[in-house]
């Protein structure tokens, strides 16, 4: 039987070397690998290349490699809450290849798939398309770094010509995950939210780490409920339910005294 458990989160990642690419799920908050973020941040690694479809907030996720200087490059959708990560990017301190949305995803999932580039309508005539776009400033604030053009081609699905811009897969040397529970063999369930990169970023890695809330015996989820297959995931650490969550924006709505006071008429 394959057992893929691994006794601690330091001992599943005491292996990524300075200098290597890492895929890291989460969606804001949601669904952060936070224990192996933790883990690779007290043994030192340095000299990341992330791709995450954001870098975590400041001091929070991925903002704690980035706040410690560890990270070199990161390619993700938006900056986001995170101050540090803008400020970084603007001193020329850390390079970012910012990538539309739901063309990063793609680009993660068709890396697991095998795909080794894919052609997309999203960035035709700007410069994700046309190159130029910053990816890292020198002190002076001059681009240092830009992004260069991509071949675009026409093509007509549906009868329709149009212009496609051609996007190269991503495959990172690790991926670190989070699911709320997981077997032995590695097949994995997400929690709403969590399930937006997770899943993806898992099958981007050569070797996939996933912390689980909750580790259960192989057999003991049902098929139709696994989200993503053992095939994809190498090791599997569990970190327990009680671990903390952080809410990137907290909203409340605000107390009345009188709870009928705002009820519409006749409820």
């Amino acid at each position: 039987m394959i057992d893929k458990q691994y006794a601690s989160a330091a001992a599943a990642v005491a292996d990524i070397p300075d200098g290597a690419s890492i895929a890291a799920g989460g969606f804001g908050l949601s669904g952060n690998p936070t224990a192996l973020i933790e883990a690779i941040l007290a043994q030192g690694t340095t000299d990341l290349s992330v791709v995450s479809n954001n870098c975590g907030v400041d001091a929070w996720g991925l903002g704690r490699l980035l706040a410690a200087g560890r990270i070199r490059k990161v390619t993700a959708s938006y900056v986001g809450e995170n101050r540090e990560f803008e400020r970084q990017f603007l001193a020329g301190e850390i390079e970012l290849e910012l990538t539309p949305q739901g063309t990063l995803a793609e680009k993660l999932r068709a890396g697991g798939a095998g795909i080794a580039a894919f052609y997309t309508q999203t960035g035709v005539g700007t410069q994700v398309a046309e190159g130029g776009l910053p990816r890292r400033y020198a002190a002076d604030g001059s681009v240092a770094i830009a992004s260069e053009p991509k071949d675009v081609r026409t093509f007509a699905p549906g009868g329709v010509p149009a212009e496609y811009v051609l996007e190269e897969s991503i495959v990172t040397d690790f991926a670190i995950v989070h699911a709320m529970r997981g077997d032995r063999h590695g097949n994995l369930v997400f929690h709403r939210a969590a399930r937006n990169f997770n899943p993806i970023a898992a099958m981007a890695g050569t070797v996939c780490i996933a912390q689980v809330e909750e580790l259960v015996e192989p057999g003991e989820l049902d098929p139709d409920e696994v989200h993503l297959p053992g095939i994809y995931v190498h090791r599997i650490v569990e970190v327990g339910g009680d671990i903390e969550k952080r809410i990137e924006k907290r909203t409340v709505r605000e107390r009345t005294t009188d709870a009928g006071a705002n009820a519409p008429e006749g409820a």
